[in-house]
């Protein structure tokens, strides 16, 4: 914004005061002058309105005012933003954690979603990792009821609780494969804890199919989203603008010295969450699923080139019989980006033996695709 002259500066603004005393006389001389001229005016003012008589000047003075502009637009009529949020404002919960690290004890907030309407929640496993007790408080109560962690996946950043309820809205899921890049989404979610109900926060999903490393591990098959995620968003939806999650918060990238983050945020994606959705209902059930097992070691590329480097290949193992060899470039599994152990790891982190993986390979300058069937984790 421009100004027709430049606001005066703290320095000029003192000189003014404190040259306004030095006139002080010549001011009241004039004032007095003034006085006299405007008393004259008056009178002959005051003579021409007492002339002009009883007309317009002995009516009441009516301000006119207009009725404020409201608008008439129906809940029909909302924004995309809103409609998303209000579809899911039933099937969002608050969690509150009690931990105890055994140094000391504290509180953690995160959020959750609504699975089914007998009482599942699904939120992250960070959320209620090391918890003594966990709460959950349901949209419009302000009571919060006890829940049971009847599963959980640190690797996948998953849990799935339980509470003795019954007739609860769930949330509708998105299709997978149903997300685009590009496509406009909201996240919800207690962010900070502040009071009141859950945060609304929309962007766009900028990536699909990230990896990032956290204490846990490797977190793979995730939407990267601009829409801001904050602290006590963790385990909250990633939605649609059909109210269908997309995804479930769980982690935000942060600057360091080295480097800087803005709106870069990321949710497990639906493939995902559905996935591990039923592999904790089984392990709530008391059905293990054995993990599967490949036989590679990885090293990271330190060329500046995608996917990482077979580093040893054990005898025997399907990697092996799939015929990959030491120094071959791994680029996916799956069609999922592979960069170092960690992201190998997650990569066939769900598959269980017998499975068949897809192995995109570079391989002395050429492209290939091997296929190795996964046996069972030796026990060590």
């Amino acid at each position: 914004m421009s100004f027709p002259f430049p606001p005066p500066s703290p320095y000029e603004q003192a000189r003014e005061r404190n040259t306004s005393r030095t006139g002080v006389a010549r001011v009241a001389a004039l004032a007095v002058l003034l006085s006299l001229i405007s008393g004259f005016i008056g009178g002959v003012i005051a003579t021409q309105v007492d002339e002009s008589s009883d007309t317009a000047s002995d009516k009441p003075f009516t301000q006119v005012t207009a009725a404020p502009v409201v608008s008439d637009v129906e809940q029909d009529e909302l924004s995309g933003v809103a409609q998303a949020a209000q579809r899911l404002a039933n099937s969002v919960v608050t969690i509150s954690s009690s931990v105890d690290s055994g140094l000391s004890e504290g509180e953690a907030t995160g959020t959750g979603v609504v699975v089914t309407s007998n009482g599942e929640i699904l939120t992250n496993a960070h959320v209620v990792d090391g918890a003594s007790e966990v709460r959950v408080r349901f949209a419009g109560e302000t009571e919060p009821v006890v829940a049971d962690v009847v599963a959980a996946d640190s690797g996948n950043d998953l849990a799935l609780l339980r509470v003795n309820a019954s007739g609860l809205t769930a949330a509708t899921f998105a299709k997978p494969g149903s997300v685009r890049v590009g496509d406009q989404v909201v996240a919800i979610g207690y962010a900070l804890a502040l009071d009141g109900g859950p945060s609304i926060t929309t962007g766009i999903v900028s990536a699909l199919k990230r990896t990032i490393f956290t204490e846990s591990g490797a977190l793979n098959s995730l939407i990267q989203t601009d829409a801001a995620i904050s602290s006590g968003n963790s385990g909250g939806p990633l939605a649609n603008m059909r109210g269908e999650v997309v995804g479930i918060n769980t982690a935000v990238a942060r600057g360091d010295t080295n480097s800087s983050a803005n709106n870069i945020g990321f949710a497990i994606s639906v493939d995902e969450v559905l996935a591990v959705l039923q592999q904790l209902r089984d392990q709530a059930s008391g059905d293990a699923r054995e993990e599967g097992f490949l036989g590679v070691s990885l090293e990271p590329r330190s060329d500046g080139g995608v996917g990482s480097i077979i580093s040893t290949v054990q005898p025997g193992s399907p990697a092996q019989e799939a015929g990959i060899v030491v120094g071959d470039i791994v680029l996916a599994v799956d069609g999922e980006p592979v960069n170092g152990q960690a992201g190998l790891v997650a990569a066939i982190r769900d598959r269980s033996p017998g499975d068949s993986i897809s192995i995109e390979l570079v391989r002395d300058g050429e492209r290939l695709t091997v296929t190795a069937t996964l046996v069972a984790r030796p026990r060590s």
